[in-house]
């Protein structure tokens, strides 16, 4: 039981403004960034995760992806794109969608999307849907910024980071895998290659799953 008075940190969270929230997120982006380069980045929940072969069968499971034993449904969310259209997360049902949260600013997200933007090109056809989910930030900002980068895959605008809280976002960036049946199978923390050998060999994995 907590005690009287001491708020939830995800309620302390909420409370602070738009600019501090933002701050935080940032310093905890560097941070992540500080241990990437280090190679000190590992398993953030060891209690969640399966064997490194069921991410990676037969190889060095160098995503370092938090595989859930038990898949747990994803949050809905309903948010626009930068050209205003609803994207809803219920009507993707089906296909395998990788939400990934991030910022402009957040230099760890700027070096893994090149390996996103490959990754979408590759299997988007396969039937995977990737969505980046801004952070707090306004359309023209965001378009500005795919357009210099030459990305092609779908950027949502979470305008008051409900999104991000929902799904446990509290640093960027977070990725998080949804398999057809709309649970979350897996997250990852932090910069990653996602058009390796092992991303490629995991997503196929789920689209080749039944629904």
């Amino acid at each position: 039981m907590q005690s009287r008075g001491v708020k939830p940190p995800a309620l302390v969270f909420k409370m602070l403004s738009p600019l501090i929230r933002a701050g935080l997120l940032l310093t905890a982006a560097i941070v992540v960034a500080a241990l990437a380069f280090y190679g000190l980045r590992g398993d953030f929940s060891q209690n969640e995760q399966a064997p490194v072969a069921a991410v990676v069968r037969g190889g060095e499971n160098k995503l370092r992806l938090e595989i859930l034993k038990t898949p747990t449904p994803a949050p809905e969310f309903v948010l626009k794109d930068t050209a205003g259209n609803q994207i809803n997360l219920l009507q993707l049902r089906g296909r395998v969608v990788f939400v990934n949260f991030w910022a402009t600013w957040c230099l760890p997200c700027i070096e893994e999307m090149p390996a996103m933007e490959k990754l979408h090109q590759e299997l988007q056809k396969d039937g995977l849907v990737i969505l980046a989910v801004n952070f707090q930030e306004g359309p023209e900002r965001i378009k500005e910024f795919l357009a210099k980068h030459n990305l092609t895959f779908t950027a949502l605008l979470d305008h008051d980071g409900k999104v991000a809280e929902r799904y446990q976002a509290w640093a960027l960036p977070v990725s998080v895998i949804i398999n057809k049946r709309g649970e979350i199978v897996a997250r990852a923390m932090g910069s990653k290659d996602w058009h390796s050998d092992e991303a490629l060999r995991y997503f196929r994995q789920l689209l080749a799953e039944e629904t």
